[in-house]
């Protein structure tokens, strides 16, 4: 089978196709970078806190200029920001930009870390960061981070020295780099690491500064730069027709959930370090001055240089394969080393660079994506060499470690294929994230194999370990095991190979919302991870309230199918909340977790596994008006939530906005982030307001300042700011108390704000005209009193509303105030209605 790919195909699909354990397939001029990457040994680690945060530039530049081993500390996973792709917040969301940040590093060339902080947010100062993440176990991962990844060089995103005047993570990283700077090397230091790690040393410590960090371009000019180096990083790859900061650029576009696609530019690109801690280079062109970078660092490496080095002078573009006799030589060397960190790098770099000019493809796949532990799983297994070099493929050892004899000569371009059918350990742990296993704190994941601290993600288990003889030296290659397919439109697709329980269960709605004691009907969701499952689901619940049957016998015949019960819960006749939850009796285990899959074309498919529950809400609610046109935004589950509680919510697709069509609706939506990412909407934004003053009632949710599509977002002036209030316990006053919208159809009170989730609101305006009414103030610890989070104003015959409180952080969390403060907002002006 042909496999043929060019360097820049493969940087432009990148945005396109899943890469899920995609066999890297690399050109001869890639192999080529390889080698004289594999010529220097240094490393530098860039250190910030949340994905996209990181600097590609100088992160691809250090890895495809310099040749440096570079890698991204991010701090967090990005857990407390939002999503344009798709409906996922929280962890959901913290796992898709885990896998972000992987597709930015594999363009970009660098390695991805990370810490057990959970971004619980925005914060304003590091004080209250740390708090939350608790510094000692956050400074701690950072440490064992330096320690493991060893970087001569550390390179912060931000600046210690002004804590409170940005995100409190920005500052509470590069101040705990710089703490960790000084601890790495000192053994009474986390001494409980040292049994798996060694002390080190960097040699320095820079800030990545920009005008930006000095207010303005004209005050940067004027700076002293003494401690400041210059870095060009706008250099040119003919090898690849790409210039770096078009490389960058690809890395960056990876983050797609933050809207952060960027153009590639072109020519010169200066940034700067400033020299935090070590000593300054006399050479401000080279960050490693001082360092040994060649193979003479390490004892007995100075032979392995001069194989390498003659590899590289003679490499043979057209015949890569030419280069294996002397690379399999080096191989053989580096295995003599004493120096165990460099040794097993450039043994996996070396390994990969043999694979690569032979043109070995080594591959496992499944007959299936996902089992259960104790089946049964056919695996192909396929192997060929696209060389004349000698390779023999001596045995294969497969997941259960029962190694398998070939010895088998590989001729050129004969692909071998073996079949193979194995049984999953009964033991095998699930797949799922390793950091969602067990449940955390609002500041920090619980990890309890601390061997995987700092890991992007679970690492695989079922692997197939080929036994390889090449030219004479005996060199293994181990693989994952993973499922691929044909796409009629896509093509090739893999997904990773995955464990799931014997049997999982959900409830088709996250959150239920019952706003009269009447019984309503739910369906239970049950998927089965083995053939032939038996059992039968009940659902725990409050003790108030009541499910009808008691238990449902479940019964399905193949792996990976569903079963769908319903069930009647009968609410009590107050305000009462609680969860339900699904248990699937199967012989003597109880099983309660949701099979949560997250499938975008951007990222690998990820499998994701969460105890399940949903939340259930009698609620003392009253509502006005029916129809509701919803124009989307930037994911939220806002339409799903509004038709919990009753109401019919129609799409509106911004392209058919029109007078007529508006003209049926008792109130016009805006979700999320609308103005920032629907680009429609500038040309309809007159319709919209003419649709208010013919009496409509049009709500707009949180934008924020930048990038906005539309000129004016409200009929009246209206100016966005970043105000925002992250303490969700924040005190709220009701400065409009007797406003129609705290009071019909729903009485509001400060009770109402109890109970809110990760914050208040964002993004709130600060300036707006005298026709608006400002409903709520509100503000965090030591701030100004915030008058933007709920504004409303009278427009021709309807009501505009803008609100920056975070609805679609609170209705999926079930909060019972946000539900019946927004019908209120749904019902102004419709007083006049029984």
């Amino acid at each position: 089978m042909q496999r043929h790919f060019h360097f820049i195909v493969v940087f432009l699909l990148t945005s396109l196709f899943s890469f899920a354990q995609q066999p890297k397939k690399p050109t001869s001029s890639e192999i080529y970078e390889s080698i004289k990457k594999l010529n220097f040994l240094g490393s530098v680690l860039y250190v910030a806190a949340h994905p996209d945060d990181e600097n590609t530039r100088l992160i691809s530049f250090m890895s495809n200029e310099v040749k440096a081993r570079t890698a991204y500390l991010s701090l967090t996973r990005g857990d407390g920001g939002q999503n344009l792709v798709g409906p996922e917040i929280r962890e959901l969301l913290g796992v898709i930009r885990t896998q972000e940040l992987l597709a930015a590093r594999r363009t970009d060339g660098g390695e991805q870390l990370f810490t057990r902080a959970n971004d619980f947010g925005y914060s304003k100062h590091p004080d209250e960061t740390l708090a939350i993440w608790n510094k000692e176990e956050v400074l701690s991962d950072v440490v064992l981070a330096i320690r493991k990844f060893k970087p001569d060089v550390i390179i912060n995103r931000f600046n210690h020295r002004n804590p409170g005047t940005t995100h409190g993570h920005h500052t509470s990283s590069a101040m705990l780099s710089i703490e960790a700077f000084d601890l790495v090397g000192d053994k009474n230091s986390y001494p409980n690491q040292l049994s798996s790690v060694d002390t080190w040393q960097p040699k320095r410590l820079f800030f990545n500064t920009s005008w930006w960090f000095y207010g303005s371009e004209e005050n940067f000019e004027k700076a002293d730069k003494t401690n400041l180096l210059e870095i060009d990083t706008g250099v040119y790859f003919p090898s690849s027709g790409l210039s770096n900061t078009e490389i960058a650029a690809l890395s960056r576009s990876q983050h797609k959930s933050q809207g952060f696609g960027s153009t590639g530019s072109r020519g010169t690109q200066i940034e700067y370090i400033e020299l935090i801690k070590g000593d300054l280079p006399s050479d401000r062109d080279n960050i490693f001055e001082g360092i040994d970078t060649s193979w003479n660092r390490i004892e007995g490496g100075q032979a392995i240089g001069d194989i390498l080095h003659g590899v590289q002078d003679q490499y043979d573009f057209k015949n890569p394969s030419a280069s294996i006799p002397e690379l399999v030589r080096a191989y053989k060397a580096i295995q003599d080393l004493n120096d165990s960190h460099w040794k097993n790098i450039k043994t996996n770099e070396i390994k990969d660079i043999i694979a690569a000019c032979a043109g070995l493809y080594l591959e496992v796949s499944s007959d299936t994506n996902h089992t259960a532990a104790g089946s049964t799983i056919n695996l192909n297994i396929e192997v060929i060499n696209r060389s004349d070099s000698n390779i023999i493929l001596s045995s294969i050892v497969n997941p259960n470690q029962i190694q398998i004899d070939k010895n088998l000569k590989l001729d050129n371009n004969a692909d071998y294929d073996f079949k193979e059918t194995i049984k999953i350990n009964a033991n095998q742990d699930v797949s799922t994230p390793y950091w969602l296993r067990k449940k955390g704190s609002l500041g920090m994941y619980a990890v309890t194999d601390k061997s995987l601290i700092g890991k992007p993600e679970t690492p695989s288990d079922l692997d197939v370990v080929f036994n390889l003889n090449i030219e004479n030296v005996n060199i293994s290659y181990t693989k994952p095991i993973v499922y691929k397919t044909n796409d009629p439109v896509k093509g090739e697709v893999y997904k990773p190979f995955e464990i799931i329980p014997v049997a999982s269960a959900k409830i088709s709605e996250g959150v239920i919302i019952l706003d009269s004691d009447a019984q309503r009907e739910i369906e239970v969701i049950v998927k089965a991870g083995r053939d032939n499952l038996e059992g039968y689901v009940q659902l725990a619940h409050p003790n108030d309230w009541n499910v009808y049957p008691e238990k449902q016998k479940v019964s399905i015949a193949n792996r990976g199918q569903e079963q769908r019960l319903t069930f009647t819960i009968i609410p009590p006749k107050e305000q009462s909340e609680g969860l339900l939850t699904p248990m699937v009796h199967v012989g003597e285990k109880i099983y309660t977790r949701e099979l949560i899959e997250i499938d975008y074309d951007h990222i690998p498919f990820q499998t994701v596994l969460l105890p399940s529950e949903s939340k259930i809400v009698r609620l003392d609610i009253q509502k006005r008006g029916k129809n509701i046109g919803y124009i989307e935004g930037a994911g939220d589950v806002v339409p799903e939530s509004l038709r919990q509680i009753g109401y019919d919510v129609t799409i509106i697709n911004p392209e058919d906005i029109s007078a007529e069509n508006l003209n049926g609706f008792d109130a016009v939506v805006l979700g999320i982030r609308a103005y920032n990412t629907v680009e429609t909407l500038k040309f309809k934004q007159q319709l919209l307001f003419d649709y208010v003053a013919q009496g409509g009632n049009m709500i707009v949710q949180y934008n924020t300042n930048r990038r906005l599509k539309v000129d004016n977002i409200a009929p009246y002036e209206l100016k966005l700011s970043r105000d925002r209030v992250t303490d969700e316990f924040a005190d709220v006053t009701l400065l409009a108390s007797n406003h129609e919208v705290l009071n019909y159809p729903n009485k509001i009170t400060v009770k109402d704000f109890e109970g809110w989730t990760q914050e208040r609101g964002l993004y709130f305006p600060n300036e707006w005209a005298d026709e608006f009414i400002p409903i709520l103030s509100m503000n965090d610890k030591d701030e100004t009193a915030k008058t933007g989070s709920l504004l409303v104003a009278k427009y021709g015959k309807g009501h505009y509303i803008y609100t920056g409180l975070s609805f679609f952080r609170e209705f999926p969390a079930g909060v019972s105030g946000a539900y019946r403060l927004f019908a209120n907002m749904l019902s102004i002006g419709k007083n006049n209605i029984n």
